[in-house]
């Protein structure tokens, strides 16, 4: 592709997202100061790189999702947020509650952008400093367990049999002193050597803790979602039932949008997903803009905004880059305090 040519389409592109009407020679020609027909020309050869296409019920031009990746990764100047914008995003999210923290920056990311802000919440660490048992009843003991960065997590286990408060202390010294810092998983290898010399009872009731703490379905990934409503207000989306259905079950689903996050936890900086171009977004008409988030510097999730690829792309990813920025800086004081 010639200058001319990027040009073009670069203002096509930008025009298009503006509007959302197919555009033109005419309009285009007026823009460059060239003839229609020479325009005609250039867009008939972005067409056969499959950059453009023309809908059905026009004469103009619309990008297709090659044409919007071109566009994003070569054509594309960000803005920095400024004015208005800038000061409309908090200081800092909520410190004290991690899970406070994730969906503000849901929230954030879905009233900055307007469409749907997704945050892939970091995994509950696995490794424990302390853990207590707490006899409920014959036969319910609560598993107290507390992370190094002080999160503490409730389990209730059901156990066979009705435990002494003695035996309960015993159990849990034992898993303080040899296990502290160690994760369940590590603590299920060791314990079958180390359980040989303590009463069957007690080692059921350390097994039983194990099992729960590497099991734990909040031990998983999961998906924070807001604003998924405001993709009703697109009229490119809205307008088409049949992609409404479909982008509501991928929320749903929410497997497709882990996998795609999860990908992207291991990317440098902002990345643009658009589908049809990419096989990670399985919507053509819908783009992903993420960034990995971390604490004290390790990548422990990722962000972003679901909307259409009709996106104006340059006042999105500065929005992504800073609420990435503004829960690594919220986590990582929650890991230091």
């Amino acid at each position: 592709m010639d200058d001319r040519a990027k040009a073009l389409l670069k203002v096509l592109i930008e025009r298009y997202i503006a509007d959302g009407q197919p555009v033109g020679s005419r309009t285009l020609s007026k823009m460059f100061d060239l003839s229609p027909a020479t325009i005609r020309n250039v867009m008939a050869d972005l067409e056969d790189l499959g950059l453009i296409h023309s809908p059905h019920t026009s004469s103009g031009r619309v990008p297709t999702p090659q044409g919007y990746r071109l566009f994003v990764d070569r054509l594309l100047a960000v803005q920095s947020l400024q004015g208005r914008q800038a000061g409309n995003l908090p200081s800092k999210l909520p410190t004290t509650d991690p899970s406070r923290a994730v969906s503000a920056a849901a929230t954030l990311l879905s009233n900055m952008s307007q469409f749907a802000g997704v945050v892939l919440a970091p995994k509950r660490s696995q490794i424990f400093r302390q853990i207590e048992f707490i006899r409920l009843s014959e036969s319910r003991v609560l598993l107290i367990i507390v992370t190094p960065d002080g999160d503490v997590q409730n389990r209730i286990l059901f156990v066979r049999r009705d435990y002494l408060e003695q035996e309960l202390i015993e159990a849990s010294n034992f898993f303080n002193q040899h296990f502290s810092g160690k994760s369940f998983e590590e603590v299920r290898g060791a314990l079958k050597k180390e359980l040989s010399s303590l009463q069957v009872d007690i080692s059921r009731l350390m097994q039983a803790a194990v099992e729960t703490g590497t099991s734990d379905p909040d031990l998983d990934e999961s998906v924070v979602i807001a604003g998924e409503r405001k993709l009703l207000d697109i009229s490119d989306i809205a307008s088409d039932m049949d992609r409404l259905r479909r982008m509501f079950s991928l929320f749903e689903k929410k497997t497709d949008l882990l996998q795609l996050l999860d990908v992207s936890s291991h990317a440098q900086g902002v990345q643009i997903y658009i589908g049809g171009d990419s096989e990670l977004v399985p919507l053509e008409d819908v783009s992903v803009i993420t960034a990995p988030y971390g604490v004290d510097g390790q990548v422990v999730g990722t962000l972003g905004v679901i909307g259409p690829s009709r996106m104006a792309y340059d006042r999105v990813i500065p929005i992504v880059d800073i609420t990435a920025r503004l829960l690594s800086n919220a986590l990582s004081h929650h890991h230091t305090t």
